[in-house]
């Protein structure tokens, strides 16, 4: 490797795997090990970069560099600030052609915010560079999207996509454990990479908290008051919704062996302001949080809701009842069958859900165990086209406390 810089550049250091650095400089370590390790081992720069669209063969090449200054830049500020030098700078070459990104990283509680952002937006199209990649501790539930909303009018000839910290470690968790990482070498690298940005030291942190406004949130929901939905309690509260999805998905991953995601429709997919919008207004008019999971190899999604006005998550699984079992009975056993049945289980529960108006009825699964016929309804011989099976959490029990790290996770996770 040359190490030379693209020549739009004045200043760069080529990323290292062991930098010299302070040990206070922690954003700047962080970055260049990450960079290091992406130009080192090919399956992981393989998956990171398909998160984002970006094909990686076995030729292509990837070279990084930290603390970069362009030449010629026309000044953002009359006086120099360390928020107009991004990060690092990937190019990623083909043979045929270069693809270019800035990177600019956070660690802690630290953010990118709208006018950093917007600064290296305009840095980027002043050096013909294809996208800006932000990496916080903040979830997204794709790389595609953001968590700072910008305008698309700035987004016509730049990119911008996001990772978390916790996505980094987790999609390089997965490679070792599907064991796809050829090169044993490689596979080190990546194993050590992993083994410091778990480290607290590293600066990477998961979802600890909701939004502070998410106490008050609760209790008017409970109260019955009315929400407005463009509200900022509001917003940061769904906001902070999707940061817990995403992250509870990540740590499903190593559980599951495959990776495990939110389920988006494609309105949702393709906006995410569109998606922002609908939760807070499903939020707003029914008191609802709910997250739809897809999990490779599952029988269906698992749905997660936080019902407000209750005051409960619930964890779901909705699947449909053999047609070719004849009594409600035999339908049930089927499904008691495929259950787990120990103590340490979490209390599941099953409902049968009928056509029309016939009644949906729901029993704990150790007494549907004992008698399947539990679950009819008197006065119909209507059979279950449907189960239910779920667990919930009656949040009312748990301390007022907004801290996620002190609260139960739901027992499905």
């Amino acid at each position: 490797m040359s190490e030379a810089r693209p020549d739009y550049t004045s200043q760069g250091k080529y990323a290292r795997l062991i930098p010299t650095l302070a040990d206070s400089k922690k954003e700047e370590r962080a970055t260049s090990i990450l960079l290091a390790a992406l130009m080192s081992v090919y399956e992981f720069r393989k998956a990171m970069l398909q998160s984002i669209n970006k094909r990686v063969g076995e030729r292509t090449k990837l070279e990084a560099w930290t603390e970069v200054v362009f030449k010629n830049e026309t000044p953002i500020n009359q006086k120099k600030s360390p928020d107009d030098r991004p990060d690092g700078l990937v190019v990623l070459n083909t043979g045929r052609t270069k693809w270019h990104a800035l990177v600019e990283a956070k660690v802690g509680s630290e953010t990118v915010g709208e006018d950093q952002l917007l600064k290296y937006i305009k840095q980027a199209k002043e050096h013909g560079i294809d996208a800006v990649i932000t990496i916080t501790n903040q979830f997204v539930a794709f790389p595609t999207h953001h968590p700072v909303t910008i305008p698309k009018k700035h987004l016509r000839s730049v990119e911008i996509f996001h990772w978390s910290w916790t996505y980094i470690v987790t999609m390089a968790q997965l490679l070792l454990a599907q064991d796809k990482i050829e090169s044993q070498d490689q596979r080190f690298i990546l194993h050590e990479v992993v083994k410091y940005l778990e480290d607290p030291g590293s600066g990477k942190a998961g979802f600890t908290s909701m939004n502070s406004e998410w106490k008050t949130v609760v209790q008017s929901a409970f109260n019955n008051t009315k929400l407005n939905k463009n509200s900022e309690e509001v917003l940061k509260t769904v906001g902070s919704w999707h940061q817990e999805q995403r992250e509870l998905c990540l740590q499903m991953w190593p559980l599951v062996g495959e990776k495990v995601e939110v389920k988006l429709p494609r309105a949702h997919r393709n906006d995410p302001k569109q998606r922002l919008a609908d939760d807070c207004e499903r939020l707003a008019s029914e008191h609802l949080l709910i997250s739809n999971i897809d999990i490779p190899n599952a029988a269906s999604d698992l749905t997660v809701t936080v019902d407000l006005t209750r005051k409960s998550i619930t964890c779901s699984m909705r699947l449909e009842a053999p047609k070719d079992r004849k009594s409600t009975s035999a339908k049930i056993n089927w499904l008691t069958r495929q259950l787990p049945s120990n103590e340490k289980s979490p209390a599941i529960s099953i409902k049968a859900i009928r056509k029309g108006q016939a009644l949906a009825t729901d029993k704990p699964l150790e007494e549907v165990r004992k008698n399947p016929n539990i679950l009819d309804v008197e006065n119909t011989d209507a059979q279950p086209v449907a189960f239910e099976v779920f667990t919930s959490i009656d949040l009312a029990r748990i301390s007022h406390s907004t801290s996620a790290s002190t609260a139960p996770r739901p027992p499905c996770y």
